[in-house]
């Protein structure tokens, strides 16, 4: 079943966008894993972010011409109306990406509609982009290049086109990141086929900021790539935000999210440098890794509460040194917004969450703490060297007072120091609750307002609980808890091999050869009667096959192949996928009339060296990736990474139509003479 019912059962989606999307899915206008016609709370929320970023775009094209004209003007009274205008202008444009904050501050309706009570989390909004027409530039390029009617592929061509538009508005479940992958490894063969590393396409690829809606615009192919790995990291976002987390299948499955969120910003950071768009700059993602990490690990606290059924000593110290660690991760998130190139672009809403969850959580490490030391029983003998060992590593720094020993054993020391420790719980819940007060965004979350309230009620009654009226003590200050997990986060990078594509240009020939930035001689017939001695020439590879040498004075060299060529066609079948021995019987099979042979000549000598070059590299493997040559077009990559960015899946393209066939300089138990 398609994802595109669950969400718009799940999101509120009315009856006739549902009626459009299956009319849609039965005509096959509609590509699976995509709900581009269905009304649901996520949707209508990445609409109105398509229309604000439109809005913006259309402001800063006025602006621009506007600052323009009061550079080029000398007129005192011109420059006044342009001021005036600009000043307009400049208003709007704040106004704008004021509601586009608000709207990536929505985060409540990528939660999950469980009745369960848990914090919110921060999910990313996608990132937009325009509509592109490749069928003109690409067919001109089939033309021009590969020598064939470019009107033929006009449903290749199509069939990409409408697997781009597809992607622009995925389902958020495993259909939508499937979507996502399979258009990214689609870009891998575009990019071989159409992209020369000396001519330029023409194409713009337009995308929106993420955070800002600021309009981006590059003819990298690189740009597409890296905006479509955002959007990668952000759907999982997405899915891990709305997972429940009350149970134990949930909590593993937003780790999951998480985690592999982390790795798709992570990936970018490493293998992108220059970007044109501030979300996909290094501090920005940066930023958005750590906040990952930081959502893993409270999801790994929430699993450890779930798991912990018992309420003993040892537990109670866990999940006060887990409650720790995420107060710990949740800080550095927070310095890292704070930062003076990432604070300007970072809803506001956000970085107060991220505050208000690091005081939160510092808050329960105090008053777990507290519920070891004044609700669990004083440890027999068996259990105290144990009970020693693991609170000789629970503070920070050692309390004030007795000997470790007598501090575990005696009740009252117990007391005292749990009373510290929910002192300190108390202060910590009523700065998360100040600092929550501030933001006017997170006010509206009644679940996060009911989850502080709680927390905070809850560690008041335990002091009420234990605070005797005959302490005549002043309860000193606890020291802090020393961060610990069990369960460390693991970024998880873009697994693109799951997703298996086939070339949708394969018609073209195998990319070992028939590629962007190969070029050769035209196509030659030639016609070839067997002599006495066969045709006079030696055969090596597959797909396409290679004349490997020629006999000086036999019927091959006389009709003019050369050592080199490649066999595109035997009598008028086309064998550039063909295998050598589907050649080979092709050529047998031929009468007296003898045969005729399309062959094509790579142009120079430096053609085949490449050739040869980048076949011994693929037989030693994976060499495919070092000749991925973003950079040559201005790209957004670093030369070093640029074989890195595109993780293809070799397994998958080793199909019937694989460009991966075994390279001629790779095989040499395949050559004969015929």
């Amino acid at each position: 079943m398609l994802a595109t019912a669950e969400e718009s059962l799940a999101g509120g989606g009315d009856a006739d966008g549902n009626l459009v999307l299956l009319q849609a899915l039965k005509s096959g206008s509609a590509r699976k894993g995509c709900d581009p016609f269905v009304q649901t709370q996520r949707s209508k929320l990445q609409h109105r972010r398509a229309r604000i970023n439109q809005q913006i775009n259309k402001e800063m094209r006025m602006r621009a011409g506007a600052e323009n004209l009061f550079r080029a003007t000398s007129n005192h009274k011109v420059k006044e109306t342009v001021a005036l205008e600009l000043s307009y202008v400049n208003s709007n444009l704040q106004l704008l990406k004021e509601e586009l904050e608000e709207l990536n501050s929505c985060m409540d309706v990528y939660q999950n509609d469980s009745e369960s009570i848990s914090v919110p989390m921060i999910p990313l909004g996608l990132k937009e982009t325009k509509e592109l027409d490749l069928l003109a530039p690409l067919k001109d390029l089939i033309s021009e290049h590969y020598g064939e009617d470019g009107i033929l592929f006009e449903k290749e061509i199509k069939e990409f086109m409408e697997l781009r538009q597809a992607m622009r508005t995925p389902s958020r479940n495993e259909a939508g990141l499937e979507l996502l992958m399979e258009y990214y490894n689609q870009l891998y063969f575009l990019d071989n086929r159409f992209f020369p590393p000396s001519k330029n396409l023409g194409v713009f690829f337009h995308w929106y900021d993420s955070l800002t809606g600021v309009p981006s615009h590059q003819r990298a192919l690189a740009f597409e790539k890296g905006s479509v790995l955002f959007n990668i990291g952000a759907l999982h976002t997405q899915i891990g935000a709305r997972q429940d987390r009350a149970s134990l299948p949930g909590v593993n499955r937003a780790i999951d999210a998480f985690q592999k969120a982390a790795g798709a910003f992570n990936y970018l950071k490493e293998n992108f440098s220059n970007a044109p768009s501030l979300d996909m700059s290094a501090s920005s993602l940066n930023m958005l890794v750590r906040l990952m990490i930081a959502q893993v690990q409270e999801c790994v606290f929430e699993k450890v509460t779930l798991l912990q059924a018992q309420s003993d000593f040892l537990t109670q110290l866990q999940l006060a040194q887990e409650a720790a660690r995420v107060e710990d991760v949740y800080s550095l998130v927070h310095q890292t917004m704070t930062q003076a190139h990432v604070k300007d672009y970072v809803p506001f809403s956000w970085t107060t969450m991220v505050h208000v969850k690091s005081e939160h959580f510092k808050a329960l490490s105090h008053y777990f703490a507290a519920i070891a030391l004044c609700d669990c029983p004083v440890a027999s003998d068996a259990e105290l060297p144990e009970h020693e060992k693991a609170f000789i590593q629970f503070h920070v720094t050692m309390p004030d007072g007795p000997s470790l020993r007598i501090l575990l054993q005696d009740p009252e020391e117990r007391r005292k120091l749990g009373k510290a420790h929910l002192k300190k719980a108390i202060m910590k819940h009523e700065e998360a609750m100040r600092i929550h007060s501030l933001c006017k965004i997170l006010r509206k979350m009644d679940i996060l307002q009911e989850v502080l309230s709680f927390a905070h009620k809850r560690s008041l009654s335990k002091y009420s609980e234990i605070d005797h009226e005959e302490d005549f003590f002043e309860t000193g200050d606890a020291p802090d808890i020393h961060p610990k997990t069990h369960q460390k986060p693991e970024i998880k990078s873009p697994n693109f091999s799951q997703v298996k594509v086939t070339d949708l240009f394969h018609r073209l020939g195998p990319l070992s050869v028939f590629s962007a930035k190969n070029k050769w001689y035209p196509v030659r017939r030639v016609h070839l009667v067997r002599g006495e001695n066969g045709f006079g020439f030696t055969l090596r590879g597959d797909s396409p096959v290679l004349i490997a040498g020629v006999i000086p004075g036999g019927c091959a060299a006389e009709a003019g192949l050369k050592e080199g060529d490649y066999i595109i066609s035997v009598n008028g079948k086309d064998c550039r996928w063909s295998k050598h021995a589907e050649v080979v019987q092709l050529l047998k099979s031929t009468g007296a009339e003898g045969v005729e042979i399309g062959v094509i000549t790579l142009q120079g000598s430096e053609g085949q060296k490449a050739a040869d070059k980048k076949a011994a590299v693929m037989s030693s493997g994976g060499g495919l990736l070092k000749n991925n040559k973003e950079n040559s077009r201005k790209s957004l990559m670093n030369s070093k990474s640029a074989s890195t960015l595109l993780v293809w899946n070799k397994k998958s393209k080793r199909s019937k139509n694989s460009t991966y066939s075994v390279p001629f300089t790779a095989v040499g138990d395949n050559e004969a003479m015929y």
